[in-house]
């Protein structure tokens, strides 16, 4: 405050010297600029930092797992190679158990394409409705038709180069995976010899154990409700007469790790299914109905029950870092979404806490 012939200037005017909204905008700018530079970064370091995030984020979730064998008298060594092999095995398993399923129904897409535009010659009328439309409104604005010109060669040339750099991949995720099991703890004393402050460090003891609880319990209980919701469908399917029900059963599991986004790309295979499966375009909604109410039952009742309101995020925020971590890093960024949210929380949970102060 300030004051001049007994007057007292309001504090509220001094917000606005120069000086202060110079400052706070060189904050902002900085931040913004910082911020687009960890964009960059993530777009341009995607070969390496996406692996790396995603072996993150599964030894997270297969800690306590590691933790449990540990207690038992093993290495830490030994237990992250353990958990290592048992998460290789499932997905071998998994990868086996899709393969001939999945080589059938590929070569069922012509026919299914075949008889998708059996289906749709009874909404001929309609479309041709549109054409004609379409050809008048091409008159009036003089525009041309549109030409699409599609490449079929290259595509073995494409397969060569990209197998070795997913081969990298993959060789990067499984040695971080074991190198992350088997030094998450000297990784945490390590950071903690870091912090000297007490109060930051006791700050830190928090995230660390806020993050390993929230993301381990997260992907530990989705993965058992997925697993549920692929039987539930698979049974659904089977009864109304599908073929290869157990085929979109693991496919509905593995897609529903991916919130929102997931579902719709199973609902949307469904419908071709039943295309190829019933002879009216009515019946081909049946199986994607089927699905999104064994879903719908799923995401109402069974996962808010399971993981409580404590793991409960806002829709919004999780259709955003879902947005964002598609377009960054796609598939990878679809699975890693929800965990990172669910970090970026852990994080400023504690460093901008709510509740009860932290000891000085």
């Amino acid at each position: 405050m300030f004051e001049w012939g007994g007057y007292r200037r309001p504090a509220s005017r001094a917000a606005l010297d120069p000086d202060l909204l110079l400052a706070r905008g060189a904050m902002i700018a900085l931040l913004l600029i910082g911020l687009l530079g960890f964009v960059f970064m993530l777009v341009a370091g995607k070969f390496i930092l996406a692996p790396l995030c995603l072996a993150i984020v599964i030894g997270l979730m297969l800690g306590p797992i590691a933790t449990r064998l540990e207690k038992r008298g093993l290495p830490s060594w030994l237990s992250a190679a353990i958990v290592c092999l048992l998460f290789v095995a499932l997905v071998a398993l998994f990868a086996a158990a899709l393969i001939g399923p999945l080589s059938y129904w590929t070569g069922e897409l012509p026919r299914i394409w075949q008889k998708l535009q059996i289906q749709l010659a009874q909404l001929r009328e309609p479309i041709n409705t549109l054409r004609d439309v379409q050809n008048e409104l091409r008159t009036v604005t003089g525009g041309s038709g549109v030409t699409v010109e599609v490449d079929e060669g290259g595509d073995v040339t494409d397969i060569a180069i990209m197998a070795p750099a997913l081969g990298a991949q993959v060789l990067l995720f499984l040695a971080s995976l074991f190198f992350f099991v088997a030094t998450r703890h000297d990784i945490r004393t390590g950071i903690m010899k870091v912090v000297i402050n007490r109060r930051l460090r006791w700050r830190t003891a928090h995230i660390f154990r806020d993050v390993e609880t929230l993301v381990s319990r997260y992907l530990l209980s989705i993965a058992v409700i997925n697993v549920a919701l692929g039987i539930a469908v698979a049974l659904v399917l089977w009864i109304i007469g599908v073929p290869s029900p157990a085929l979109w059963g693991m496919l509905a599991m593995l897609l529903n790790f991916v919130v929102y986004i997931g579902p719709a790309i199973m609902a949307g295979l469904l419908f071709a299914v039943g295309l190829a499966t019933f002879d009216t375009l009515a019946g081909s909604f049946v199986p994607p109905l089927a699905f999104l109410a064994v879903n719908l039952m799923e995401a109402q009742f069974v996962t808010p029950m399971v993981l409580g309101r404590t793991l409960t995020l806002n829709p919004f925020m999780v259709l955003l870092a879902l947005a964002f971590w598609i377009w960054v890093w796609g598939p990878i960024g679809g699975f890693i979404a929800i965990p990172a949210l669910l970090i970026a929380y852990a994080v400023f949970s504690n460093l901008v806490p709510i509740g009860p102060k932290s000891p000085r």
